[in-house]
């Protein structure tokens, strides 16, 4: 069988079965970002202001072409169960800092995302960037997965609702008291946890697809225990563009915007000067640089050390393919008009429905195709589900924490810093980064000075220049 044969999935323990729910468990995972990037462009305070002249349609082709193209191309070139689109806290960091924040111009910020594409696309080829991941110390490499898988679990606790912001404390847990709070509030939460004890069982008693089914399952649950709240079916509402109009306005408005617009920066100088012109571009590529680079480095690691992917030297296999195809993404992503394109940390949703190959990718990406066609159905599954979906995956990435070495501070603090930074932050890159500065403080005050690689020093004054510049 020619599939069989290309992406080895007799060797890996799969089959083709098997891919396809973990594509589809990948991408329901994952499918909030064409809404949420939508919305963040178009309309990034929720006003009507839409300050970056870009509209809802236009981004949301713009998300769903880059996904589909980066996680296509991941599946094919790298044979590993990656998936891809407009990273979150980057498309942030690009709508809120980077145009509203120092005025740089919708199509201006596109071209910085361009050159970092460009930028990596290098690294890889010269193979710096494996490089790169063989200056990350023990101690950081082990706790980066139970660190994301912590990220991950607190992101879904989040979109469930069931972890709120408090002006005093910064996050509280949500009341479920039905004496003072509507029950349309509570239900949503009785759904993650439900779902989230389903799909535990379920794998528990080895059920494959579990996250699946579980998320299929809180899906009708949600709908109908929505006949126990009050209006709960008039009160919903989808944006029903339709595919031509939003085709149309990726076309006028995003595609090709970073070649016929990106380039012209004499709005930005008349107003601050070329000199803060050239500060604000050489912070902000390397902020963008050094988050995507990490963000990606964390997950593909995490992801690979979950599906049982790394060498025998305990590095992901096909690593520079699937950092090559993360790379070629972003420089797709500002062609088409989006934020940096990066790899998601939900791709471990599919890896733990029994994704081991680049045939998850391939289906998720066609998931994401047709999703371009039907945006008011993506919309249709509640973030409620996907949110238990999310905090199971983080369970099952806590297992490499066992690896540290807790009885050697040298050892447990750039760990321990490292796994608690990447939630506290909303981070994956923070997290590596006080794993690594600390890692090299302490090794320098310890006798270990000439232990620290190259490349190391390398990283770490990155991230302290990156610190002090950018945030």
């Amino acid at each position: 069988m020619k599939l069989d044969r290309f992406f080895k999935l007799s060797e890996r323990g799969t089959t083709v079965k098997i891919e396809f729910i973990a594509g589809m468990t990948t991408f329901f995972s994952m499918v909030y970002i064409l809404m949420i990037n939508a919305n963040m462009f178009a309309d990034p305070f929720s006003d009507g202001s839409n300050p970056l002249g870009v509209s809802y349609g236009a981004i949301y082709i713009a998300t769903a072409i880059s996904a589909v193209l980066g996680t296509t191309l991941a599946g094919l070139l790298s044979n590993m169960p990656l998936a891809m689109a407009s990273g979150m806290g980057l498309n942030a960091f690009f709508v809120y800092t980077v145009c509203l924040g120092f005025g740089l111009s919708y199509a201006n910020a596109l071209v910085l995302i361009f050159f970092e594409g460009l930028f990596f696309i290098l690294l890889t080829a010269t193979g710096l960037r494996k490089k790169i991941f063989e200056a990350l110390p023990e101690a950081v490499l082990s706790a980066m997965p139970s660190g994301i898988g912590l990220f991950i679990a607190f992101l879904g606790l989040q979109n469930a609702g069931i972890v709120i912001n408090n002006p005093s404390t910064c996050v509280d847990l949500a009341s479920f008291n039905l004496l003072v709070k509507d029950w349309s509030d509570i239900m949503p939460m009785v759904v993650t946890i439900c779902t989230l004890l389903a799909i535990a069982i379920m794998s528990h008693k080895k059920v494959r697809g579990s996250v699946l089914i579980g998320i299929i399952g809180g899906m009708a649950m949600y709908y109908l225990l929505g006949l126990t709240v009050d209006g709960f079916y008039a009160n919903m509402s989808l944006n029903l563009i339709s595919p031509v109009e939003a085709f149309q306005e990726f076309g006028q408005e995003s595609f090709l915007a970073v070649f016929l617009k990106g380039f012209d920066f004499s709005e930005f100088i008349a107003k601050h000067g070329i000199g803060n012109l050239a500060l604000t571009i050489a912070t902000t590529a390397l902020a963008f640089c050094m988050v995507d680079m990490f963000d990606t480095l964390g997950t593909l690691y995490a992801a690979c050390e979950r599906a049982d992917l790394l060498d025998e030297k305990g590095e992901p296999i096909n690593m520079n393919k699937g950092m090559l195809s993360d790379a070629i993404a972003t420089t797709i992503g500002a062609v088409c008009g989006t934020s940096t394109v990066t790899t998601f940390s939900e791709v471990n949703a599919g890896v733990a429905a029994g994704g081991r190959s680049g045939l998850t990718s391939v289906f998720c990406g066609a998931f994401f195709f047709v999703a371009m066609f039907l945006s008011p159905i993506a919309q249709l599954v509640p973030s409620c589900t996907t949110a238990a979906a999310l905090i199971y995956v983080g369970i099952l990435m806590m297992g490499s924490i066992r690896k540290v070495n807790w009885d050697n501070l040298k050892v447990a603090v750039p760990a321990f810093l490292t796994l608690a930074a990447m939630p506290f932050t909303y981070n994956i890159s923070y997290g590596i980064a006080f794993g690594m500065i600390s890692y090299v403080v302490i090794s320098c005050f310890c006798g270990d000075f000439k232990k620290i690689k190259g490349g190391t020093w390398i990283i770490t004054i990155l991230f302290i220049a990156m610190l002090l510049l950018t945030h």
